[in-house]
Protein backbone atom coordinates (compact mmCIF):
# COMPACT_ATOMS: atom_id res chain seq x y z
CA UNK A 1 0.00 0.00 0.00
CA UNK A 2 1.68 3.45 -0.99
CA UNK A 3 0.59 6.97 -0.65
CA UNK A 4 0.23 7.08 -4.33
CA UNK A 5 -2.55 4.29 -3.90
CA UNK A 6 -4.40 5.97 -1.66
CA UNK A 7 -4.37 9.12 -3.51
CA UNK A 8 -5.74 7.39 -6.63
CA UNK A 9 -8.38 5.77 -4.60
CA UNK A 10 -9.91 8.98 -2.98
CA UNK A 11 -9.71 10.85 -6.47
CA UNK A 12 -12.07 7.76 -7.79
CA UNK A 13 -14.04 8.14 -5.31
CA UNK A 14 -14.54 11.91 -5.59
CA UNK A 15 -14.92 11.68 -9.16
CA UNK A 16 -16.75 8.61 -9.66
CA UNK A 17 -15.10 7.17 -12.59
CA UNK A 18 -11.53 6.18 -13.47
CA UNK A 19 -11.27 8.17 -16.16
CA UNK A 20 -12.86 11.61 -14.62
CA UNK A 21 -10.11 11.09 -11.99
CA UNK A 22 -7.27 10.03 -14.28
CA UNK A 23 -8.20 13.40 -15.93
CA UNK A 24 -8.56 15.74 -13.12
CA UNK A 25 -5.30 13.68 -11.76
CA UNK A 26 -3.69 14.77 -15.05
CA UNK A 27 -2.10 10.74 -15.31
CA UNK A 28 -3.05 8.08 -17.75
CA UNK A 29 -5.89 6.39 -17.07
CA UNK A 30 -4.06 2.99 -17.28
CA UNK A 31 -1.68 4.22 -15.10
CA UNK A 32 -4.59 5.30 -12.60
CA UNK A 33 -6.47 1.83 -13.22
CA UNK A 34 -3.07 -0.44 -12.37
CA UNK A 35 -2.62 1.75 -9.44
CA UNK A 36 -5.73 0.87 -7.55
CA UNK A 37 -5.57 -2.82 -8.90
CA UNK A 38 -2.13 -3.37 -7.01
CA UNK A 39 -4.25 -1.63 -4.08
CA UNK A 40 -6.81 -3.79 -3.89
CA UNK A 41 -4.04 -6.65 -4.48
CA UNK A 42 -2.30 -5.81 -1.15
CA UNK A 43 -4.86 -5.37 0.77
CA UNK A 44 -6.58 -8.64 -0.76
CA UNK A 45 -10.40 -7.37 -1.89
CA UNK A 46 -11.84 -5.98 -4.05
CA UNK A 47 -12.97 -1.76 -3.51
CA UNK A 48 -14.86 -0.95 -5.98
CA UNK A 49 -18.13 -2.79 -7.82
CA UNK A 50 -17.23 -1.12 -11.39
CA UNK A 51 -20.77 -0.36 -13.39
CA UNK A 52 -20.89 0.39 -16.66
CA UNK A 53 -21.86 4.49 -15.19
CA UNK A 54 -19.91 4.81 -12.11
CA UNK A 55 -17.43 3.18 -9.69
CA UNK A 56 -19.32 1.75 -6.43
CA UNK A 57 -17.57 1.31 -2.84
CA UNK A 58 -17.30 -2.03 -1.55
CA UNK A 59 -17.48 -2.34 2.13
CA UNK A 60 -14.16 -3.15 2.03
CA UNK A 61 -13.97 0.15 0.30
CA UNK A 62 -15.87 2.19 2.94
CA UNK A 63 -13.68 0.86 5.57
CA UNK A 64 -10.47 2.03 4.02
CA UNK A 65 -11.63 5.44 2.63
CA UNK A 66 -11.10 7.52 6.33
CA UNK A 67 -7.56 5.75 7.07
CA UNK A 68 -6.55 6.65 3.57
CA UNK A 69 -7.75 10.26 3.68
CA UNK A 70 -5.69 10.63 7.17
CA UNK A 71 -2.88 9.45 5.55
CA UNK A 72 -3.19 11.69 2.75
CA UNK A 73 -3.78 14.72 5.29
CA UNK A 74 -0.75 13.93 7.06
CA UNK A 75 1.48 13.92 4.48
CA UNK A 76 -0.04 16.66 3.21
CA UNK A 77 0.59 18.48 6.29
CA UNK A 78 3.72 16.71 7.13
CA UNK A 79 5.09 18.58 3.49
CA UNK A 80 3.67 21.84 4.45
CA UNK A 81 5.41 21.64 7.83
CA UNK A 82 8.63 21.56 6.21
CA UNK A 83 8.49 23.83 3.42
CA UNK A 84 7.06 26.18 5.61
CA UNK A 85 10.71 25.85 7.91
CA UNK A 86 12.45 25.77 3.93
CA UNK A 87 10.90 28.87 3.40
CA UNK A 88 10.42 30.84 6.54
CA UNK A 89 7.05 31.00 7.06
CA UNK A 90 7.06 29.18 10.22
CA UNK A 91 8.96 26.88 13.02
CA UNK A 92 11.05 27.84 15.60
CA UNK A 93 14.73 29.08 15.03
CA UNK A 94 16.10 28.29 18.19
CA UNK A 95 19.91 29.31 19.14
CA UNK A 96 22.29 29.94 22.24
CA UNK A 97 24.90 32.97 23.18
CA UNK A 98 27.67 33.58 25.26
CA UNK A 99 26.74 34.86 27.95
CA UNK A 100 27.37 38.68 27.55
CA UNK A 101 25.82 38.95 23.95
CA UNK A 102 22.89 40.71 24.96
CA UNK A 103 25.45 43.47 25.34
CA UNK A 104 26.34 43.83 21.97
CA UNK A 105 23.80 42.86 19.76
CA UNK A 106 21.19 40.48 20.88
CA UNK A 107 18.25 43.15 20.78
CA UNK A 108 19.23 44.45 17.25
CA UNK A 109 19.62 41.59 15.80
CA UNK A 110 16.08 39.98 16.88
CA UNK A 111 14.15 43.21 15.92
CA UNK A 112 16.11 43.17 12.26
CA UNK A 113 15.17 39.44 12.04
CA UNK A 114 11.67 39.66 13.22
CA UNK A 115 10.83 42.48 10.34
CA UNK A 116 12.17 40.45 7.91
CA UNK A 117 10.76 37.24 9.06
CA UNK A 118 7.54 37.65 11.50
CA UNK A 119 6.25 33.74 10.68
CA UNK A 120 9.35 32.29 12.20
CA UNK A 121 9.79 32.23 16.19
CA UNK A 122 12.78 32.39 18.04
CA UNK A 123 14.33 30.91 20.94
CA UNK A 124 17.26 32.87 21.88
CA UNK A 125 19.63 31.07 24.82
CA UNK A 126 22.37 33.41 26.62
CA UNK A 127 24.51 31.39 28.67
CA UNK A 128 28.66 30.38 29.80
CA UNK A 129 30.06 29.17 26.11
CA UNK A 130 30.04 25.85 27.60
CA UNK A 131 26.43 25.37 28.60
CA UNK A 132 25.55 26.37 25.61
CA UNK A 133 28.18 23.82 23.69
CA UNK A 134 26.87 20.95 25.83
CA UNK A 135 23.21 22.08 25.04
CA UNK A 136 23.84 21.99 20.74
CA UNK A 137 25.62 19.31 21.17
CA UNK A 138 22.21 17.29 23.04
CA UNK A 139 20.12 18.69 20.31
CA UNK A 140 18.46 21.27 22.64
CA UNK A 141 19.56 23.87 20.57
CA UNK A 142 20.38 23.94 16.88
CA UNK A 143 23.18 26.30 16.67
CA UNK A 144 25.24 28.53 18.83
CA UNK A 145 27.72 31.74 18.97
CA UNK A 146 30.54 30.24 21.64
CA UNK A 147 34.34 31.14 22.93
CA UNK A 148 36.43 28.33 21.36
CA UNK A 149 38.39 26.22 21.85
CA UNK A 150 35.82 23.01 22.85
CA UNK A 151 35.88 19.37 24.15
CA UNK A 152 32.51 18.73 22.52
CA UNK A 153 33.45 15.88 19.40
CA UNK A 154 30.04 15.88 17.53
CA UNK A 155 30.01 19.37 16.82
CA UNK A 156 30.90 21.22 13.77
CA UNK A 157 33.03 24.29 14.36
CA UNK A 158 33.23 27.46 12.07
CA UNK A 159 36.06 29.87 11.39
CA UNK A 160 36.58 32.23 14.14
CA UNK A 161 34.13 35.30 13.68
CA UNK A 162 34.75 37.80 16.32
CA UNK A 163 38.10 38.12 18.98
CA UNK A 164 38.67 40.79 21.39
CA UNK A 165 41.79 40.91 23.12
CA UNK A 166 41.84 39.99 27.31
CA UNK A 167 43.49 42.35 29.93
CA UNK A 168 44.25 42.96 33.24
CA UNK A 169 41.39 45.71 34.78
CA UNK A 170 41.79 48.16 37.67
CA UNK A 171 40.24 50.89 39.44
CA UNK A 172 44.07 51.79 40.50
CA UNK A 173 46.18 53.56 38.72
CA UNK A 174 49.22 51.93 40.15
CA UNK A 175 48.48 48.59 39.11
CA UNK A 176 48.41 49.30 35.74
CA UNK A 177 51.75 50.04 35.06
CA UNK A 178 52.81 48.13 32.02
CA UNK A 179 51.51 44.89 30.29
CA UNK A 180 50.76 42.04 33.29
CA UNK A 181 52.66 38.80 33.10
CA UNK A 182 51.30 35.38 34.48
CA UNK A 183 53.04 36.07 37.30
CA UNK A 184 52.00 39.48 37.88
CA UNK A 185 48.62 38.26 37.82
CA UNK A 186 49.65 35.45 40.19
CA UNK A 187 50.11 37.93 43.00
CA UNK A 188 47.35 39.99 41.91
CA UNK A 189 44.26 41.08 43.63
CA UNK A 190 41.73 38.60 41.31
CA UNK A 191 38.38 38.62 40.83
CA UNK A 192 37.71 36.04 38.49
CA UNK A 193 34.30 35.39 36.67
CA UNK A 194 32.47 32.64 35.33
CA UNK A 195 33.12 30.58 38.65
CA UNK A 196 30.25 28.08 37.74
CA UNK A 197 32.09 27.01 34.86
CA UNK A 198 36.30 27.67 35.49
CA UNK A 199 36.60 23.91 34.70
CA UNK A 200 35.33 24.34 30.94
CA UNK A 201 36.02 28.47 30.64
CA UNK A 202 38.77 29.03 27.96
CA UNK A 203 40.40 32.07 29.31
CA UNK A 204 40.24 30.12 32.65
CA UNK A 205 41.79 27.38 31.49
CA UNK A 206 44.20 29.73 29.01
CA UNK A 207 45.63 31.42 32.27
CA UNK A 208 45.88 28.15 34.51
CA UNK A 209 48.02 26.65 31.66
CA UNK A 210 50.44 29.80 31.64
CA UNK A 211 50.18 29.46 35.34
CA UNK A 212 51.24 25.91 35.60
CA UNK A 213 54.42 26.46 33.04
CA UNK A 214 55.33 29.53 34.89
CA UNK A 215 55.39 27.74 38.21
CA UNK A 216 52.93 30.17 40.06
CA UNK A 217 49.42 29.63 41.18
CA UNK A 218 46.55 32.08 40.55
CA UNK A 219 44.67 32.96 43.73
CA UNK A 220 41.83 35.09 43.18
CA UNK A 221 40.09 36.43 46.43
CA UNK A 222 36.66 37.14 44.69
CA UNK A 223 35.29 34.25 42.76
CA UNK A 224 31.73 35.30 40.67
CA UNK A 225 29.41 34.44 37.75
CA UNK A 226 28.88 37.15 35.88
CA UNK A 227 30.95 39.99 34.33
CA UNK A 228 28.84 42.60 35.24
CA UNK A 229 29.17 41.94 39.03
CA UNK A 230 32.88 41.49 38.62
CA UNK A 231 33.37 44.50 36.95
CA UNK A 232 30.92 46.72 39.65
CA UNK A 233 33.06 44.92 42.75
CA UNK A 234 36.40 46.20 40.79
CA UNK A 235 34.48 50.07 40.18
CA UNK A 236 34.58 49.79 43.80
CA UNK A 237 37.97 49.21 44.74
CA UNK A 238 37.63 45.26 46.09
CA UNK A 239 40.00 43.78 43.50
CA UNK A 240 40.62 43.60 39.35
CA UNK A 241 39.31 41.86 36.87
CA UNK A 242 40.46 40.24 33.56
CA UNK A 243 38.19 41.07 30.41
CA UNK A 244 38.02 42.58 27.29
CA UNK A 245 37.76 46.21 26.37
CA UNK A 246 34.97 45.74 24.27
CA UNK A 247 32.81 44.60 27.20
CA UNK A 248 34.27 47.27 29.97
CA UNK A 249 32.79 49.90 27.32
CA UNK A 250 29.63 48.09 27.13
CA UNK A 251 29.38 47.87 30.43
CA UNK A 252 29.92 51.50 30.82
CA UNK A 253 33.23 51.33 33.42
CA UNK A 254 35.58 52.83 30.69
CA UNK A 255 35.88 55.77 32.85
CA UNK A 256 35.81 54.68 36.20
CA UNK A 257 38.24 51.48 35.83
CA UNK A 258 41.31 51.18 33.43
CA UNK A 259 42.80 48.34 31.39
CA UNK A 260 46.36 47.55 30.54
CA UNK A 261 47.15 44.37 28.43
CA UNK A 262 48.24 40.80 28.90
CA UNK A 263 51.37 39.53 28.03
CA UNK A 264 51.46 37.27 25.86
CA UNK A 265 48.47 38.66 24.18
CA UNK A 266 45.33 36.37 25.57
CA UNK A 267 42.17 36.76 23.11
CA UNK A 268 38.76 35.27 23.35
CA UNK A 269 37.99 33.90 20.12
CA UNK A 270 34.09 33.34 19.32
CA UNK A 271 33.08 31.00 16.69
CA UNK A 272 29.62 29.55 15.42
CA UNK A 273 29.02 25.64 16.11
CA UNK A 274 26.18 23.12 15.53
CA UNK A 275 25.62 19.28 15.20
CA UNK A 276 27.35 17.49 12.46
CA UNK A 277 24.73 14.86 12.01
CA UNK A 278 21.48 17.56 12.14
CA UNK A 279 21.00 19.99 9.12
CA UNK A 280 19.97 23.68 10.38
CA UNK A 281 16.59 24.98 9.55
CA UNK A 282 16.21 27.97 7.35
CA UNK A 283 15.30 30.27 10.22
CA UNK A 284 18.82 29.58 11.81
CA UNK A 285 20.77 29.71 9.15
CA UNK A 286 19.50 33.24 8.47
CA UNK A 287 19.67 34.05 11.52
CA UNK A 288 23.58 33.29 11.67
CA UNK A 289 23.87 35.08 8.86
CA UNK A 290 22.86 38.33 10.12
CA UNK A 291 24.86 37.67 13.22
CA UNK A 292 28.03 37.51 11.49
CA UNK A 293 26.81 40.91 9.83
CA UNK A 294 26.43 42.07 13.29
CA UNK A 295 29.65 40.60 14.49
CA UNK A 296 31.81 42.55 12.17
CA UNK A 297 30.61 45.35 12.37
CA UNK A 298 31.35 45.27 16.25
CA UNK A 299 34.65 44.20 15.34
CA UNK A 300 35.32 47.11 13.91
CA UNK A 301 33.33 49.62 15.66
CA UNK A 302 35.87 48.55 18.54
CA UNK A 303 39.16 48.55 16.48
CA UNK A 304 39.65 51.82 18.03
CA UNK A 305 39.95 50.31 21.60
CA UNK A 306 42.80 47.93 20.46
CA UNK A 307 45.20 48.82 17.61
CA UNK A 308 47.61 46.45 17.88
CA UNK A 309 44.82 43.88 17.99
CA UNK A 310 43.81 45.84 14.49
CA UNK A 311 47.19 45.63 13.02
CA UNK A 312 47.47 42.00 13.49
CA UNK A 313 44.74 41.46 12.03
CA UNK A 314 45.51 43.38 8.54
CA UNK A 315 48.49 41.61 8.95
CA UNK A 316 47.30 37.94 8.91
CA UNK A 317 44.88 39.54 5.71
CA UNK A 318 48.29 40.31 4.19
CA UNK A 319 49.38 37.33 4.87
CA UNK A 320 46.82 35.25 3.37
CA UNK A 321 46.55 37.32 0.25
Amino acid sequence: MTLQQLQYFLAAIEHGTLSKAAEQLRVAQPSLSDQILRLEESVGTALFIRTNRKLMLTEAGRRLQPYAQAATTASRQGHEAVQSVRELKGGVASFGTFGTAHHYFLADLIEEFRKRHADVKLRIVGNNSSEIAEAVSRGELEAGLVMIPLDERNLAVSEPVWSARVGYISAEPSRLQGSKTIVDLASAPLILTEARWSASDPIRITLKARAQKAGVILNPIIEVDHQSTGFELAARGLGDVIASRPIMHRLGYENRLGWTPIDPPLFEVFAFIHRYDAPLSAGTRVLIQLMREHLARIQRLYAFLDPEQDAGAESKKRRRR
